[in-house]
């Protein structure tokens, strides 16, 4: 009995952690490939990888603070964007995510995610990114992401943190 107890014990939490796993759709997936090919094309410094995933007149924005604590809401733009990626820098731009949730009615997709921003192994920010996604002929692109930047109150998971260290 004591044997059974222990292996429950081992096994219970395995249990629990691959039920919380969400198994993706097919649709689901085609969504969540574009926003991946997005943190791709940032790790590979590929501007032409990061347009694919984007329609030509994406809005872009981050809710941040400003220094004396106000909210703020910054635009960017898809040009600017793709000259971060493009422009020499020593150290990959990495952003992994977890904790996504997928959306999808007809033509119209969102998907939400945690992510932690890395230069090379440091650490810089953490957020949330939210994108809005189209399902055009030649299939789904972010015509919408916010995100969100903070350096405080950052979970993240064990598992990444074990990767940057």
């Amino acid at each position: 009995m004591k044997k059974r107890l222990i292996v429950l014990a081992f096994i219970l939490p395995v249990m629990v952690c691959a039920a919380q796993e969400k198994e993706y759709s097919l649709e689901e997936k085609e969504v969540y490939k574009v926003v991946l090919n997005v943190f791709d094309a940032m790790r590979a410094g590929d501007s032409t990888m990061l347009g694919k995933s984007f329609m030509p007149d994406v809005q872009m924005f981050t809710a941040t603070y400003d220094k004396e604590g106000n909210p703020i809401l910054n635009q960017g733009s898809l040009h600017q964007f793709k000259l971060a990626i493009a422009s020499p820098h020593d150290k990959i731009y990495d952003e992994p995510i977890w904790n996504t949730e997928i959306k999808i009615d007809g033509l119209l997709a969102q998907v939400w995610t945690d992510y932690a921003f890395y230069l090379g192994d440091a650490f810089s920010h953490c957020g949330v990114d939210a994108f809005q996604l189209f399902k055009t002929k030649g299939g789904w692109k972010i015509f919408h992401l916010t995100d969100t930047r903070r350096r405080d109150n950052c979970e993240i998971p064990d598992h990444i943190k074990k990767q940057k260290n």
